[in-house]
Formats: structure tokens, sequence, C-alpha cells
């Protein structure tokens, strides 16, 4: 005589659990304030301090500053 199988009684499929998306405030106040900082320094390279130790880095954002102004 042949033993029982056993079996596990199905369960109802339940939904994957919920994760959890939202992001803290500074998130994405960091990478704003940083993003606006460097875009004010492209656009007055007179206040970029570290631009004006190499004429070269000058040149082409004042080159950017000129292109950037005729699209306007």
């Amino acid at each position: 005589m042949s033993a029982p199988a056993l079996t596990r009684p199905r369960r109802p499929a339940t939904a994957p659990a919920r994760v959890d998306t939202r992001l803290p405030w500074w998130a994405l106040a960091l990478p704003t304030l940083a993003f606006v900082v460097l875009l004010v320094l492209m656009a007055n390279p007179s206040d970029a301090h570290a631009a004006t130790g190499d004429p070269a880095i000058t040149h082409l954002i004042e080159r950017v500053q000129e292109l950037l102004a005729r699209r306007q």
C-alpha cells in the first residue's frame, strides 16, 4: 500500500510588498543648488576664481557665453 502524498494548501497570490520611493528634500535641493551655482559661475567668468589662472578656460567660457547670447 502506498503512502498518501502530502500537498501544501494553495495560498492566494499576494501582491508584492510596496516599496517606498519618497526622496528626502535635500536629495533634490542639493543637486539643484550645485547646478545653479555652476551655471552662475559660467555666466559670469569674472567671479569664477578657478578660471582666472588658465586663459584657455576663460576663453572657452567667454565663447560659450557668446554662443548662448546669440541664441536668445
